[in-house]
C-alpha cells in the first residue's frame, strides 16, 4: 500500500514563525479623502480581502512539509511491498494536514473583516482588534506546535511498540500468534525482574552457605559415628589406644608446662635474692667461738663477760653454762635468732653487775611507771622469777573487772605485790629485764603490750585460741588417754582453723611431730604440745601458731594496701579504708569494722560519723600511720575473700 498523502490548501509564502496575515495592510491616507473616494477604495479592499481569504489563499503560511512520521500500516518490515512504500515516501515528503480549529479561526476572521465597517472613524479600535487577533493567532499557533510535537512522540512510541510486536510475532510459534503483545511485554519484564532477584538470592546463598554441610549429610555422618561408637566397630583398631595415649601425653605436657613456669618464677626470685644477699650480706659468723673452745680459734678469742669484765681468756666461756648450755640455746635457731640469744646473754651479764638504775625523770615521754628522780635499786631477780611475776600479772589482769590502762595496772600490781616503797625498784628491774630478753615469749609480749606496741587483746585472743584448740583435741580423745591419731590430729586442726591453707596445716602437723614416714594410725601425745618450760617458753607447736598468726596479719594488711591502690605516704579517707576492708573480707560485721576504723583514725566509736554521712570524707589519715595502728590490734580475716554461693 502506497503512502497516503493528504492534500490541503497551503500558504503560498512567508515564514511559519510569523503568524500575522501577509495580505492585510492599513492605509491611513484614506481617512483624509472625500466620501466617494473612500467608498471606492473600501469596495476595492473588500474585493481584495475576499480574494485573499478565498480557498486559494490563507491568512498565514502553514508548514506544508514536515519531518514527522505517520503511523505505519501493519506490514512486515522486510517485505518487498514495505521497501517499495518506503521508497515512495522518500520521494514525496510527508505533508501534515492543517487542524480544523485553525481553518475555523481563519473563516471567522474573514467574516469579521468583511463585516467591519472600514469607513467609520474607529481606526484605533480596528488596530486594537487586529493586534488582539494577531496575538490570539500566535498563541494558538504555539499551542498547535506543542500538540504536534506530542503527536510525534506518540507516533514514535506507537511505531516502536508495533516493531516489538512484529518481532515477537516472528519469534513465537504458530500456536500463540494470537497473544496480546502488551501482555507478553509485561510478562517479559516481570520475568526479567524475577531472574535478577533469583540471581541475587543465589549469590547470597553461595556467599553465606558455601561452606555449610547439608543437614542430611551431617545427620548421616553423625548416625554413622554414633553407631560405630556403640558397636565398637572403629575404622582404625588402634584409635582408642592412640586417643588414650594422646590424653595422657597432653596432661603430662600441661603439668610440665606448669612446673616449667613455676620453676622460672622461682629461678627469677632466687636470682634476685642472691643478688640482694651478695650486695648486703656479711660473712657467716663462726658460732663455735661462743662455746669457749678458744684453742681452736687462735688469737681471735671471744670476750668473757663475768664479774671482772676486763679479763680476757682464750679458754673462757662467753655464755654462762659452757658449751652444753650454748648448744641448748642455739638448737633450732638461725643466725638472726642466735644474735638475739648472744645479746641476751651479754645483756643479762651486764644487768647482773648493776646494783642501781638511774631514774629517768618526770618527762612526758617517760612512761608513768618509770617516772622517778634518783637511783633505783636493782632487785636482780632470776629469769624464772621475772616470768612467774609476769604470769601472775596476766592472771590478775584477766580477772580484773574495772579496766584501766595497762601501764597503770602494772604499777598498781607492783604496789600491791611489793608495797609502795619497793614498787618503783621492781618496776625498773622488770622493765630492764623484759627489754633485754626478746626471745622469751612471756617477756617480749608483756613488753610490747606495756609500751603500746601491741594491744593486750592480741595476747588474750592467742591464749583463748590455744585453749580452744586443746579443748577440741580433748573432745576428740574419746578414751581420755591424752593420745590422738595423726588423722584425728589433722581433722581437729582443719575444723578449728577453717581459713588456714593446706600448707599451713602441714606446718602445724610437722611442728606437732608428724613426719613423712608417719601413718594416719600413729599416735600423738597432744597434751605435750601445750606444755611450757620453767622460763615460760612454749613448745614448737604453739610457737608455730603464733608465727602463723603474725604472718596472716601481715598478709591481711598487705592485701588491704593493694586493694586501696595508693602509696604509704598518701592519705586515705575513712570511707575508702572501710570499703577496702569490706572488699578483701566481705564477712566482716559492722561492729568489727567500726572497731578497726576507730583504731586506724584514733577516733572513739561514739564520735565516728555514720556510714554515708558527708563528714566521712573529712576523716583522713596517712596510709602508713593507719596500717601501723591496725598492726597493733587483733586484726584477722573473718571469712574467705570470695563468699561461697548460697546453696
Amino acid at each position: 500500500m502506497a503512502c497516503q498523502q493528504s492534500r490541503y490548501h497551503s500558504f503560498s509564502s512567508a515564514s511559519r514563525l510569523q503568524p500575522r496575515p501577509s495580505g492585510v495592510t492599513i492605509d491611513e491616507s484614506f481617512l483624509t479623502e472625500d466620501k466617494s473616494t473612500q467608498n471606492r477604495k473600501l469596495l476595492q479592499k473588500r474585493r481584495t480581502l475576499t480574494g485573499q481569504f478565498s480557498m486559494g489563499g490563507h491568512l498565514s503560511p502553514w508548514p506544508t512539509y514536515t519531518s514527522g512520521q505517520t503511523i505505519l500500516q501493519n506490514r512486515k518490515p522486510c517485505s518487498d511491498d514495505y521497501r517499495k512504500r518506503v521508497g515512495s515516501c522518500q520521494q514525496h515528503p510527508f505533508r501534515t494536514a492543517k487542524p480544523q480549529y485553525l481553518e475555523e479561526l481563519e473563516n471567522y476572521l474573514r467574516k469579521e473583516l468583511l463585516l467591519l465597517d472600514l469607513g467609520t472613524d474607529s481606526t484605533q479600535e480596528l488596530r486594537l482588534q487586529v493586534t488582539k487577533l494577531r496575538k490570539n493567532l500566535a498563541e494558538e499557533y504555539l499551542h498547535y506546535l506543542s500538540e504536534r510535537d506530542a503527536c510525534k512522540i506518540l507516533i514514535a512510541d506507537l511505531n516502536e511498540l508495533r516493531y516489538q510486536r512484529e518481532d515477537m510475532s516472528l519469534a513465537q510459534s504458530p500456536g500463540i500468534w494470537g497473544e496480546d503483545p502488551v501482555k507478553l511485554t509485561l510478562a517479559l519484564k516481570m520475568t526479567r525482574q524475577d531472574l535478577t532477584r533469583t540471581q541475587m538470592e543465589l549469590n547470597n546463598m553461595k556467599a553465606n552457605f558455601g561452606d555449610v554441610v547439608p543437614r542430611r549429610d551431617f545427620e548421616m555422618q553423625e548416625k554413622t559415628n554414633k553407631d560405630l561408637q556403640e558397636q565398637g566397630q572403629c575404622p582404625c583398631p588402634q584409635l582408642d589406644t592412640l586417643r588414650a595415649s594422646y590424653e595422657e601425653v597432653r596432661k603430662e605436657h600441661e603439668i610440665l608446662m606448669q612446673l616449667h613456669m613455676s620453676t622460672l618464677k622461682e629461678r627469677d626470685q632466687f636470682f634476685s635474692e642472691l643478688q640482694e644477699i651478695q650486695r648486703t650480706s656479711t660473712p657467716r659468723p663462726d658460732w663455735t667461738k661462743c662455746k669457749g673452745e678458744g684453742s681452736r680459734q687462735g688469737p681471735r678469742s671471744c670476750l668473757h663477760v663475768g664479774p671482772d669484765s676486763s679479763s680476757l681468756s682464750p679458754h673462757a666461756d662467753v655464755v654462762a653454762g659452757g658449751p652444753e648450755r650454748w648448744q641448748m640455746l642455739a638448737e633450732g635457731k638461725n643466725s638472726d635468732q642466735l644474735v638475739d640469744v648472744l645479746l641476751e646473754e651479754i645483756g643479762s651479764g651486764l644487768l647482773r653487775e648493776k646494783d642501781f638504775f638511774p631514774g629517768l625523770g618526770y618527762g612526758e615521754a617517760i612512761p608513768a611507771f618509770l617516772r622517778f628522780d634518783g637511783l633505783v635499786e636493782n632487785k636482780k631477780p632470776s629469769k624464772k622469777d621475772v616470768v612467774n611475776l609476769l604470769k601472775d600479772a596476766w592472771k590478775e589482769r584477766l580477772a580484773e573487772e574495772q579496766k584501766e590502762t595497762f601501764p597503770d595496772f602494772f604499777f598498781n600490781f607492783l604496789e600491791h605485790r611489793f608495797g609502795p616503797s619497793d614498787a618503783m625498784a621492781w618496776a625498773y628491774t622488770i622493765f630492764e629485764n623484759i627489754k633485754i630478753f626478746h626471745s622469751n615469749e612471756v617477756m617480749s609480749q608483756f613488753y610490747a603490750v606495756l609500751m603500746g606496741k601491741r594491744s593486750e587483746n592480741v595476747y588474750v585472743t592467742q591464749k583463748e585460741t590455744v585453749a580452744q584448740l586443746l579443748k577440741e583435741m580433748t573432745n576428740a580423745d574419746s578414751q581420755n588417754e591424752g593420745l590422738l591419731t595423726m588423722e584425728q590430729f589433722n581433722t581437729v586442726l582443719k575444723s578449728t582453723f577453717p581459713l588456714k591453707t593446706e600448707e599451713q596445716i602441714q606446718e602445724l602437723m610437722e611442728a606437732g611431730g608428724w613426719h613423712p614416714s608417719s601413718s594416719n594410725a600413729d599416735l600423738l601425745n597432744y597434751r605435750s604440745l601445750f606444755m611450757e618450760d620453767e622460763e615460760g617458753q612454749s613448745e614448737p607447736f604453739v610457737q608455730k601458731l603464733w608465727e602463723q598468726y603474725m604472718d596472716e596479719k601481715d598478709e591481711y594488711l598487705q592485701q588491704l594496701k593493694q586493694e586501696l591502690g595508693i602509696e604509704l605516704h598518701e592519705e586515705v579517707t575513712l570511707p575508702k579504708l572501710r570499703g577496702g576492708l569490706m572488699t578483701i573480707d566481705p564477712s566482716l560485721d559492722k561492729q568489727t569494722v567500726n572497731t578497726y576504723m576507730s583504731q586506724a583514725f584514733q577516733l572513739p566509736e561514739s564520735e565516728m560519723p555514720e556510714e554515708g554521712d558527708e563528714k566521712e570524707e573529712a576523716v583522713v589519715e596517712i596510709l602508713q600511720t593507719a596500717l601501723e595502728r591496725l598492726q597493733v590490734i587483733d586484726i584477722r580475716r573473718v571469712g574467705p575473700r570470695e563468699p561461697e554461693p548460697a546453696s
